[in-house]
């Protein structure tokens, strides 16, 4: 390069107003132009000789002081950094610091760009794309962010404060709330009034958590997440209590009367609390346990708040487990029967059994029915699964039947339930079992509850008497339970009623008998005889249930006193011994 052309660029830099300097491979500064002497409030001059990171803080963390003195060595290309730079009048400004190599020289150059107004820009883009534009609270977005960070960051600074005596609880606290009645609002009142109503709630949220803030210190976070959700984040929380204090002191700002527009407005919130160790806790599993935890304050009657139960929640975690498999475990073969024998309470004789449904599940090992047979019945899976206790149990019957022929034949009792009969043509369904099976129709007894039974009527009543008609006994399960509505047996095509438990229980030697249970159940058995009936005493224990039971009259007995639910083996054992003693 010419004198000529070198001065020119001497000028040129001298001249430039974004500020800069040439730094050596040592990083002093070798020159520095005007502009770079404004922005750091001394003259140009002055500034030879001084290490020239100092002048913008380029060595403030360990990771950009790196690079930049990889960048003196030659190690490294180029070096950029975003830095806060304060000027002389005390005010400051975002800088965009760059250091590069000089052509054809060991040293390098320096800029400083003020980047302030496009880091303000996207500031404000950035608010605008992180708050909810009608309650002005952070959004879904912002929430999650920092929820993140908090949990990222909760246990290593709760270690690093408990090493120095001091600093963060290391645990993390979340309300999450959903308003009870939002909707009703919107449908009467229009959008325009719900959004004002929003808008009061996230202000009176964000007050009552300003005053939680202020009283055990700690981060807290009012979000909107959508619709009129809203979670309260609480970063060091200090235990559940602040949690459910905050929980109750939120409650009850909602529920104070909200005046808008000439309107008097009432809501409630429901409000699920969790708190816990950050340590160990992530974002999808805080937030799962939260939403699961609001669910429960609806399902328990909103307005309230309801704490995190780990019991609870893994009672949650299998029945879903189960409900997901439930289906394909029928077609997999995991369900097997036992069979509780019907003894009549005359002679001690077996006269039936009750098909009882297991599940072998892999997972949770044999299940009873009550574990599973609700879910069936939510899901609509009981259908599929009706049809193979039923047709099973029929199959078995007939074995028993033609595996000991001169004895008298056992009948088998399986449970229907409701839904069977409105979501499948349980009547079709038995004709064709029975056909394929063999079984006589008058070896086979339905039982459903009462409640499903009683004020039956259109196409359950209409397939009870098809059933009745082919020769099928209908029996009424845990009678007595329900509406109780004898005269309505009259009209019901049943054969049989099944006591309830709880009468049966009152009859024990070990309490003190209880004079009104004798006479209701000596009332039901007499009534139900006269109506053609017979009577099933369930749950029968003890011999001096069985000798009352037999007296009052009733006909058969179900239960521990005479056997457990057992494998089909043991039931024809059972039909051989009574073989034998006849």
């Amino acid at each position: 390069m010419s004198a000529a052309e070198l001065r020119d660029v001497h000028a040129a830099f001298n001249a430039a107003q974004l500020p800069m300097a040439v730094v050596d491979a040592d990083g002093l500064v070798v020159s520095a132009n005007d502009g770079l002497a404004a922005l750091v409030g001394a003259d140009a001059a002055s500034l030879r000789r001084r290490v020239a990171a100092d002048l913008v803080d380029l060595t403030a963390d360990s990771r950009s002081g790196q690079a930049y003195r990889e960048v003196l060595r030659g190690h490294r290309p180029h070096f950029r950094c975003t830095r806060r730079v304060k000027r002389p009048d005390g005010r400051s400004l975002w800088a965009e610091v760059t250091v590069v190599p000089v052509p054809r020289s060991r040293h390098l150059l320096l800029s400083v760009a003020d980047v302030s107004a496009h880091r303000d820009l996207r500031a404000r883009l950035r608010h605008l794309q992180m708050h909810d534009p009608v309650t002005r609270l952070p959004n879904r977005a912002l929430f999650f962010e920092r929820l993140t960070s908090a949990l990222e960051n909760a246990s290593y600074d709760f270690h690093d404060a408990h090493d120095d005596g001091g600093g963060g609880t290391g645990r993390i606290g979340l309300c999450y709330l959903d308003l009870d009645g939002f909707k009703a609002v919107n449908d009467t009142l229009g959008h325009r009034i719900g959004d004002q109503l929003l808008a009061a709630v996230a202000a009176r949220l964000t007050e009552c958590t300003e005053r939680d803030a202020d009283t055990h210190g700690g981060e807290h976070l009012v979000a909107r997440l959508g619709g009129d959700e809203f979670a309260i984040l609480v970063e060091d929380s200090t235990g559940t209590e602040q949690l459910t204090d905050l929980a109750e002191a939120v409650l009850a700002c909602v529920q104070r009367p909200f005046d808008l527009a000439g309107q008097r407005l009432s809501l409630s919130a429901s409000i699920g609390v969790v708190e816990r160790l950050a340590a160990g806790t992530t974002v999808n599993g805080l937030m799962q346990a939260a939403e699961t935890t609001q669910y429960w304050a609806k399902e328990d009657g909103r307005a309230r708040w309801t704490l995190f139960d780990p019991e609870r929640n893994a009672h949650r975690m299998t029945r879903q487990a189960l409900s997901s498999t439930l289906r394909p475990a029928v077609e997999r073969g995991e369900f097997t029967l036992e069979y509780q024998p019907l003894v009549g309470m005359a002679d001690g004789t077996v006269r039936g059994v009750e098909a009882l449904v297991r599940w072998n599940h892999p997972r949770f090992g044999p299940l009873a029915p009550n574990r599973f047979i609700g879910i069936a019945e939510e899901d609509g899976s009981i259908v599929q699964l009706g049809r193979w206790v039923l047709r099973t149990a029929c199959r078995q019957a007939r074995r028993w039947q033609t595996d000991h022929l001169g004895t008298r034949p056992l009948f088998v009792s399986v449970n229907v339930a409701v839904r069977q009969v409105w979501d499948s043509d349980l009547v079709a369904d038995v004709a064709q079992i029975l056909d394929e099976t063999g079984l006589a129709p008058g070896l086979l007894q339905l039982e459903l509850t009462e409640s499903a039974v009683m004020g039956s009527a259109g196409r359950p009543l209409r397939a009870l008497q098809a059933l009745s008609e082919m020769g099928v006994r209908i029996a009424i399960d845990d009678f007595g339970t329900g509406y109780s509505n004898l005269a309505y047996l009259s009209r019901l095509p049943v054969s049989v009623l099944k006591l309830d438990g709880s009468f049966v229980r009152g009859f024990q030697e070990e309490t003190p008998p209880n004079p009104a249970d004798e006479v209701i159940v000596e009332a039901m058995v007499d009534l139900a005889h006269r109506l053609g009936l017979t009577v099933t005493a369930e749950c029968v224990e003890t011999a001096g249930q069985a000798d009352r039971l037999r007296r009052i009259g009733c006909d058969t007995g179900q239960g521990w006193w005479y056997s457990r639910a057992v494998v089909p083996e043991r039931i024809a054992d059972m039909i051989r011994v009574g073989a034998e003693g006849t």
